[in-house]
């Protein structure tokens, strides 16, 4: 596995296909760090990709980063692991505000084992996506 800092968050790549994401506490993601995600994961992954972002932390963003990320072409599938209802409840209103890109987006309960439960969706995800192309 692969560990990367950025300004905001770790990303942990934990193979050729999926990385984990853990935004630090209480950060407000803005357009700025929006755009160094991106270009950090475009760097990374050249193929479909998958992200398993670990809602460990409170963490927010600004609308302009709403807008604006993961918007990757090559970017398969999105799993969120979340632990608690708040968190629940603001991953499905950035996906409403981004319903017309129809990310294929998951949410998992990290008390309930969660997190393995996401990888092992986005793994099959992935290989779903492999056999579709």
């Amino acid at each position: 596995m692969q560990k990367y800092q950025l300004s905001f968050a770790k990303v942990n790549v934990l193979n050729e296909h999926i990385a984990e994401v853990i935004v630090g506490q209480d950060v407000v993601i803005s357009l700025e760090m929006s755009e160094e995600y991106d270009d950090f994961l475009t760097n990374i992954f050249s193929n479909n990709f998958a992200l398993l972002i670990n809602k460990i932390n409170q963490y927010d963003f600004s609308f302009e980063a709403k807008v604006s990320m993961a918007s990757h072409d090559n970017l398969a599938a999105i799993a969120v692991v979340t632990y608690d209802n708040e968190s629940k409840t603001s991953v499905g209103k950035i996906s409403a505000i981004r319903e017309r890109d129809g990310w294929n987006l998951k949410v998992f309960d990290g008390l309930n084992l969660g997190w393995q439960e996401g990888l092992d969706w986005l793994q099959g995800e992935l290989n779903s996506e492999a056999l579709n192309n």
